[in-house]
This record gives C-alpha cells, structure tokens and sequence, in this order.
C-alpha cells in the first residue's frame, strides 16, 4: 500500500479571471512538483465526479442545484466579492469533492494507507448554505461526511492549517456531537471566525489563533498543547486534513511565518495521532497557498511525509 494522490485536469479548467490569487497556476505548480522523482512510489488517480447526494451531506436542501444554476454558460460571474466561478468551475467543483469521496473510500477499504487530494477550488469557507471566500462545495467536510454514511466511521474529525480559519467547516460540525473541528489560523484575519470562545454546542470545536508573525514554535505548539489531545479525548473514527499552506512565510495572503519543515512536521504529527486513534486512517486535501514555489514545495514536504512517515 501507499499514498494515493487524486487530481484531475477540470481542476485547470475553473477560470477565476485575472489577477485573482486562486489561479490555474496554483494546480500546475502542485501537479509538476507531485511528477519530481523524489515523490515517485505515489499512486495516481484522476478524481471522479461528486454525486449531487454525496455533496448533500454537507450541503443540505437546494443548494447544490442553486449553485448549478448559477454557473455561467460563457464568462465570468462574481458569487461574492472574491468567489468566481466560470463554464469550467461545475467539474472541477465536483471532481474537487469526488476526489476526497474516492479518497476515503480508498483508505476505508485499505487501497492505500493515506491519501492527498490536489485539487482547486478549495472549499473550508463554504457554509452549508453559501459559497464564499473562493470556495463553493466544503471538499473536506463532504468526505468526513462520506466516511460517516459509507464507511461507518461514526466519528469524524478535521484539522485546518489553513492561515484562514474555516468557517465554513465549523459551521457545518457546529451542533453535531460526532464530528470534531480545529483549526489553526492567523487572527484575527479573514472571515472574522476562529476565536477561542468559539466551542461549538458539545465542546467540538477547538481553535488555535496565531498572530501575525507567528512562527512555527507557536503553530506547532498549538497543535501538541490543544489540538491534539483534544482529538484524542474526541477519539475520531476518521481523520481529514485541510491542507492550506498560506501560513508560509512567504504567501502574499497571509502573515504567518511557517516553512515546509512546520508543514512537515504537522502531518507526521497528525499521522501519528491518527495511527493511535483510528488506525491510521487520514485523508488530506488541499485548501489555499498562494505563493507558487511556497506552494510546491509545501506540498512535496507534505506529501512525502504522508508517503515515508
């Protein structure tokens, strides 16, 4: 067994327009990173599409045939100030959260021992009900859900080292007792989520703000002091990372200071956990980083940790 990498080509296809930061060239990057040699071993799969029910279990009532209609047939159309979507963005959007439902399914059944979903548009700001912040399905949430209703795997939990908090992924988990969300995020910073006061209704929820200049003794603190033995105490049944990699200290979005080797060391950190707590089961999928060369070799670190460790 090893590690199973999902992408798909559609995810080049979703066209933000100009000088938006969640581009094309953020896919081409990770994907010729992922071709090096030093990551050959990997198993490789084209993503398949989401079926509409499986992106219901995050998205419930019309919300994925209202975000359906809205795709343009030509052209660009603004959802929200910074959320864009364009005649390619339906596949990629649903072969974004097909990737991390096969990902599951993969590692449920024992196909691979984890798994790296390189796919765009990313997806932890998206609520249940709205699309924002560049996201419009809630990729990680549709797979913790998954694992949920297709696997058994009662509890599930995700961790978010995105440098922006995941409102979208904690408004969905808010109120149900079997699922766990944490987060490490700049704060405060865009969305304006992600105090500490924010607990959820049965004490699920944990967030670590950083500050601005945080480096990566404070975020890996974060992570040993709070996040982790709080999900041993949840005792997950399934683990999925939102692997953002914006709180490198070079990205243009954020003003954290991490470095592949914080990024690296998070994963084994998570892996190990999820080795303790649920025999290893971990699925990973990419959220934001927006600096190219960061963004490669944040991800080589990340995946080649999820290989080796």
């Amino acid at each position: 067994m090893t590690t199973l990498v999902l992408s798909h080509e559609s995810g080049l296809t979703h066209d933000t327009g100009e000088f938006h930061p969640e581009h094309a060239g953020r896919l081409k990057s990770i994907l010729k990173a992922l071709d090096q040699p030093a990551l050959s071993g990997l198993k490789r799969e084209d993503a398949p599409q989401a079926t509409p029910e499986e992106i219901a279990r995050a998205h419930p009532g019309a919300y994925f045939d209202t975000l359906m209609r809205a795709m343009p047939r030509e052209g660009l159309r603004h959802l929200d100030g910074d959320t864009v979507v364009s005649p390619g963005s339906a596949e990629a959007m649903l072969r974004a959260a097909g990737a991390v439902v096969r990902a599951v399914n993969a590692v449920a059944a024992g196909e691979a021992n984890n798994a790296f979903c390189a796919v765009r548009p990313p997806g932890h700001h998206a609520e249940s009900d709205k699309p924002m912040g560049f996201c419009l399905v809630n990729n990680a949430a549709v797979g913790a859900l998954h694992a949920r209703a297709a696997h058994g795997h009662k509890r599930v939990a995700v961790i978010d080292i995105d440098v922006h908090h995941g409102n979208g992924t904690q408004e969905m988990f808010w109120n149900d007792a079997d699922a766990f969300y944490a987060s490490t995020h700049q704060y405060p910073f865009y969305p304006g989520t992600g105090s500490r006061r924010e607990r959820g209704a049965h004490n699920n929820i944990v967030n670590v703000p950083l500050s601005a200049g945080d480096r990566g003794d404070v975020f890996r603190a974060g992570l040993t002091d709070e996040i982790l033995p709080a999900l041993a105490a949840f005792k997950p049944d399934f683990v999925v990372i939102s692997a953002g990699f914006d709180a490198h200290r070079d990205d243009p979005l954020g003003q954290l200071r991490l470095t592949e080797t914080d990024f690296a060391w998070a994963t084994a950190a998570i892996m190990d956990a999820a080795r303790k707590l649920c025999g290893g089961r971990l699925v990973s999928v990419l959220e934001g980083g927006y600096n190219l060369d960061a963004l490669a070799d944040s991800v080589t670190a990340h995946v080649e940790t999820l290989r080796d460790h």
